[in-house]
Order: structure tokens, then C-alpha cells, then sequence
């Protein structure tokens, strides 16, 4: 679809208003139809849920398009028909992201390959060596940019990788792999989901990890420790019903313990790049690998009637949260209203700033602080 420029600027502009996410601009958008009402929405759809509101400024987008485009970026909406189409299939997908490079290298059969930050010398060769045979055999390498496994996947693989930062677009992150970032961005592709200007938090990283686990048809952990931030790429995976892949190694090193757990609780034990092809080659959406993380069946607001969202009365289910999460289901079942009506109230609830959205389709209200 062709966005006007004046809708593409209202919809960078709701992400960016505060307690938006991807959920709620979803919803936001489903119902009022266009973004330029849902902003105009926004303050009294607070205002029921008991608080003042006020959209981000214009001049703060403004300027935000002004440092994409001083970057050589562009921006890439959920609808659009060159946003990825494995991603757009994931839960909370990135409903805009910026890019720079080669955006057809995400139309290619993808497969993400994670791993330690210190990773040993040999795992290093193993990773540059894989991402060169897959990059060879027609796939797009996708990961983080982090030292060691990320570093050394994106330059086995380039020109045929992809770049995932938790950063803005025009912030290198880490500093020293600057160069290899340029390389990426003018070679590869490079996609970051935060505006221009972001320096990198811890809360960025699993935002991050989601993306590089949804542009991929599966996803590899090379070495890894037992709480390595690469084992939240795999679940991920998992949960999106991706392949997970990993490369044993000897119990006795450290690094090596999060690959080997991952292939005791289901993960496909990988040992050449042929075995990844092969298992990629012939994935028609029913991954191989058992290993998934229990998340609990949740309901589907995108396969809601609009109309119904649209002429939805938020139901009144304050008296049912608390700062446990619990599954929405739940809260359609003990409220007796419909979906639509829970959906309504807990948007409400959201922009006000006073709902915490979590995994597997469950809230809480915010605790105080």
C-alpha cells in the first residue's frame, strides 16, 4: 500500500506517544480507521482510564524524520507489502522500523544465528564458517551485531546478512563493531526498531532478540551459556513456531551448557551447515524441533471483527487485575462480556499508563512506585 506522507507522519507520531506498543497501535488503528484519529482519540480514551494525556509532539517526530533521513534510512510500516512476512506472522512484530541497505534480503529464506559475546576462539571459526556456507547456499544470515557469534555470522555472511540493533539507526553499537555495522548498512541490510538517536538499553535487547528470531525461518545458537541472552532468542523462536537449532559441546565448558540444554529440551542438534540446510530447505511451517517454552493459549484481537471492536462499551473489569498477570481469556471469561469489550477497557487502561502488557497475551495493572 502507498502511505500519504502526512498518514505515514501520524503513525510514527502514535508509536512514538507514551504507553503506545505494537498491541495498542494495532487496536488504536483497527478502530478508528487512520492514525491522525486515533492521536486525536488519545486523550479521552485516558481520560476514562483515569488520567490526563498528551500525544508526542509534532516537532519531536519532525525531527526525529530529519536525523532518519541525515542517515540515509527509510521507514518500513507493518502493512506495506516489503515488510517481512515471517515477522508480520510473529506476536508484537515492530508495527514500523527504520532500514538501510538491501530490504530484499529479507524476502530471502532467513535462518538467525545467535551466540556467546565471548565466545572462544574456535566458535568463532565455526560461526563465520557456518553463516559463509548458508550465505553460499542462498540464505540470509540474520543477527545482533554483538561481539563474538553475531560478529563473526555477519561477516561469514556478508553481503547476505541482515543486522538487527537495539540502538537508533545511526547509533554503532558496540563501538568497536562501527565498521562492520557501515559494512552491513551499505552491503547487507541493517534494521533498527528504536528512533534515531537511541543509545542502547537493557530493555531494547529482548525487543531486539524478537525481531531477529521472527525475520528467521529458524534459529541457530552456536555457544552459550546457561542465562545467555541468545537462549531468549531461541525460546522465542519456539514460541513463534520457528526451528531451534544448536551446536553441542563439551560439558565441561561453561559456554557450551545453554546449546546443550536446549537440545535436551528439544532443540535440533546441529553439526554442519548441511544439516541446517537441509532442515531449512524442506521447513513448511511445522518445525522439527520440540522445543518450546509453556505459553498459555491466548485470544487472537486481530481476527476480531473491526466493526465489533468499533462499537465496543470498555467492560469494567478494574476489580479483576492486579499486579499478577493473568491471560485476557481469563478476564473475558470472569467479566461475562465480550472480547471486544475487555480489549476496549484494557486499551484504555494501557494509554493511561496504567497496564502492563507481558508475554503469552497476559496484563497486570502497574504497580506503584
Amino acid at each position: 500500500m502507498t502511505l500519504s506522507q502526512d498518514e505515514a507522519f501520524a503513525r510514527i507520531r502514535l508509536l512514538r506517544s507514551p504507553n503506545i506498543g505494537p498491541v495498542s497501535y494495532a487496536q488504536l488503528l483497527r478502530r478508528f480507521g487512520t492514525a491522525a484519529e486515533a492521536i486525536a482519540a488519545l486523550p479521552d480514551l485516558a481520560k476514562r482510564g483515569g488520567r490526563a494525556y498528551r500525544a508526542a509532539p509534532e516537532a519531536k517526530i519532525e525531527a526525529e524524520v530529519a536525523a532518519t533521513r541525515r542517515a540515509g534510512a527509510k521507514y518500513l510500516f507493518h502493512d506495506q507489502p516489503d515488510y517481512p512476512r515471517l515477522l508480520a506472522e510473529t506476536p508484537g512484530a515492530p508495527p514500523i522500523v527504520t532500514w538501510r541497505g538491501d530490504l530484499s534480503l529479507a524476502a530471502r529464506p532467513c535462518v538467525a544465528m545467535v551466540g556467546a559475546r565471548n565466545a572462544s576462539a574456535a566458535a568463532v571459526k565455526l560461526s563465520r564458517d557456518f553463516a559463509r556456507a548458508l550465505a553460499d547456499a542462498g540464505f540470509t544470515v540474520v543477527s545482533g551485531l554483538a561481539r563474538g557469534i553475531d560478529g563473526a555470522a555477519h561477516e561469514g555472511a556478508l553481503p547476505a546478512t541482515i543486522g538487527v540493533i537495539a540502538s537508533g539507526i545511526d547509533i554503532a553499537y558496540p563501538p568497536q563493531h562501527a565498521e562492520l555495522q557501515e559494512r552491513i548498512a551499505s552491503e547487507g541490510l541493517l534494521i533498527a526498531e528504536q528512533p534515531p538517536g537511541t543509545e542502547p538499553r537493557g530493555s531494547h535487547f529482548p525487543s531486539r532478540n524478537r525481531i531477529i528470531a521472527g525475520l528467521a525461518a529458524g534459529t541457530l545458537v552456536v555457544e552459550a551459556a546457561p542465562k545467555s541472552g541468545s537462549l531468549i532468542t531461541a525460546r522465542l523462536a519456539g514460541e513463534a513456531g520457528r526451528e531451534v537449532m544448536a551446536i553441542p559441546g563439551s560439558p565441561l565448558e561453561a559456554r557450551s551448557t545453554g546449546c546443550n540444554h536446549l537440545i535436551r529440551e528439544g532443540a535440533v542438534l546441529v553439526q554442519a551447515p548441511e544439516d541446517v540446510i537441509e532442515l531449512l530447505s524442506s521447513f513448511d511451517g511445522t518445525p522439527r524441533s520440540t522445543f518450546r517454552e509453556p505459553v498459555e493459549q491466548h485470544f487472537d484481537f486481530a481476527g476480531m471483527d473491526g466493526e465489533d471492536f468499533e462499537d465496543a462499551e470498555p467492560a469494567d473489569i478494574a476489580s479483576l487485575l492486579t499486579t499478577a498477570p493473568v491471560a485476557v481469556d481469563e478476564l473475558i471469561r470472569q467479566s461475562g462480556t465480550s472480547a471486544a469489550a475487555v480489549q476496549m477497557a484494557l486499551l484504555e487502561l494501557e494509554i493511561a499508563g496504567l497496564l502492563e502488557r507481558h508475554a503469552a497475551g497476559r496484563v497486570s495493572v502497574k504497580g506503584l512506585k
